[in-house]
């Protein structure tokens, strides 16, 4: 069976960002972080969940642990004020779709904050372009191919 074009996509963008995981297609039904952590047999902390705000008409994206809700107040006071971005803001910033948002492989570059909390752990995942394919990597790793900030989100 061939590989859906978007995972395709997110392998280019991985291998151009130097990043050296492992990406895996789970099954469909394998859609919260919690279920994504009992298929690949790791901790729900370990499951780097890529959520994509809006800040006033500008995407912020923040790379969560599975374990965490975002709490938007607490990163406004970084970020400015944030909404939750609806699937045409996300698929017209990410070119992916809600569920399948990597934390990297976009259209332009996007300001990105993560959970310090994901570096509790020596492998986390993180969704691969595709609400079903994700990609393994480290806390250091997803740093450095995103730029990302740290910042406290729960």
């Amino acid at each position: 069976m061939a590989e859906h074009p978007s995972i395709t996509r997110f392998r280019e963008a991985l291998d151009a960002a130097g990043g050296t995981g492992e990406i895996r297609v789970l099954p469909d039904s394998v859609h919260t972080a919690a279920l994504a952590a009992e298929a690949l047999g790791c901790e729900v902390g370990a499951i780097a969940n890529s959520l994509l705000f809006d800040a006033e008409g500008s995407p912020v994206l923040i790379l969560t642990s599975g374990a965490h809700r975002v709490d938007t107040d607490l990163v406004a006071r970084t970020t400015g004020p944030l909404t939750r971005a609806d699937k045409d803001f996300v698929r017209a910033h990410t070119g992916q779709v809600i569920g399948g948002v990597s934390p990297l492989g976009h259209p332009a570059p996007i300001r990105t904050y993560i959970d310090p909390w994901l570096r509790r752990h020596p492998v986390v995942w993180a969704a691969a372009g595709h609400p079903a394919a994700v990609f393994s990597t480290t806390f250091d790793e997803l740093v450095r191919m995103t730029g990302a900030t740290e910042l406290e989100v729960a």
